[in-house]
């Protein structure tokens, strides 16, 4: 069986990832020093725990994305005659089912909670002899573990954004967003101060209305890619412009009459097919030099394309166009 050539990335691009990994270990250490800090002062507040939840949520990502980058290097074999690229999709969807199912629970613990009309209370701990109200130390320690992953978040957006990861993307947006979990944290705790029991309810819904609409999010783009829809930029919805560049770079090919593109992703990599109506005064020989020839030059327009390959066909098919591939 014929297998893929290794998945190599440019230079640029590989040092960028080197990056990436070493972005994604320090999100973990301060993720995993946060967890640790908001547990010592945890207390019975809703918010604070479901906070504190999150920051364990969002271990997840870091670390799937750190195991999928080992495995989307290892070269095509028999068994994977495609190779592991896909690795990157794969951890993505486990990071973002895993967001929904805990985020669909603590909203509902915490619904329940407001339903329930709890009401939370924080104490006191002694500090070299002085009793100190435990909410300061939760608002202080809420400060503290928002701001580091919301400054990593910010950079690990560029990064992204040039290695069209889009797993690595929603992670920085979650790291990114780490501030409004704080802030509401803070919200709630303030509200338990001043006898305002349903604030605290209240902002562990929004941190968990947060997770749950990360977790969706995450899920539907990765879906869509699992399920080989049109590609897409990493910072949306938009379609990307590549199938219609290489479709109009095949249709400058002077052997070439017409053409139509159909591109898929795969982790952070594209792979397809141009489909090429051929001058019908063209040898099979010539055809296969040519075909050859263009390839390379099409592999040549953008470092995403993995593996594309020249089909001649009699006639397009009008369908290509409405599903997704480079124009007609």
């Amino acid at each position: 069986m014929k297998t893929r050539a290794d998945y190599v990335l440019p230079p640029d691009k590989e040092k960028l990832r080197k990056q990436a990994v070493k972005l994604e270990w320090i999100t973990f250490v301060v993720i995993l020093i946060n967890v640790g800090v908001l547990y010592l002062v945890l207390g019975n507040s809703q918010a604070m725990r479901t906070a504190w939840v999150e920051d364990i949520l969002a271990l997840v990502p870091p670390l799937a994305f750190l195991i999928a980058t080992r495995f989307e290097r290892r070269p095509p074999n028999q068994k994977h005659p495609y190779g592991y690229v896909r690795s990157i999709s794969i951890g993505f969807l486990v990071s973002a089912f895993a967001l929904l199912v805990f985020g669909s629970y603590m909203l509902f613990e915490a619904v329940m909670s407001l339903v329930r009309e709890e009401h939370p209370t924080i104490g006191t701990m002694t500090i070299f002899g002085e009793p100190v109200w435990l909410g300061w130390l939760m608002v202080a320690a809420l400060i503290y573990t928002g701001i580091p992953p919301m400054l990593i978040g910010f950079y690990k957006r560029k990064i992204a954004d040039r290695l069209h990861d889009k797993m690595l993307r929603a992670d920085a947006d979650m790291n990114k967003a780490d501030w409004m979990t704080s802030l509401s944290g803070v919200v709630g705790v303030i509200g338990i101060g001043f006898g305002f029991w349903w604030l605290d309810a209240v902002a562990a819904i929004v941190i968990a209305a947060d997770i749950v609409k990360d977790g969706a999010n995450n899920l539907k783009r990765v879906v869509q890619d699992l399920t080989d829809t049109t590609p897409r930029k990493v910072s949306g919805n938009e379609r990307d412009p590549l199938p219609d560049r290489i479709c109009e770079a095949l249709e400058r090919l002077h052997w070439v009459r017409e053409a139509q593109v159909r591109l898929r992703e795969e982790g952070h990599v594209f792979t397809g097919e141009g489909f090429v109506v051929v001058q019908s005064s063209m040898s099979a020989e010539d055809l296969v030099e040519a075909a050859d020839r263009a390839v390379a030059d099409i592999r040549d327009l953008d470092w995403r394309l993995y593996d594309f390959v020249i089909v001649p066909v009699p006639s397009l098919d009008p369908m290509l166009e409405s599903s997704g591939g480079g124009r007609r």
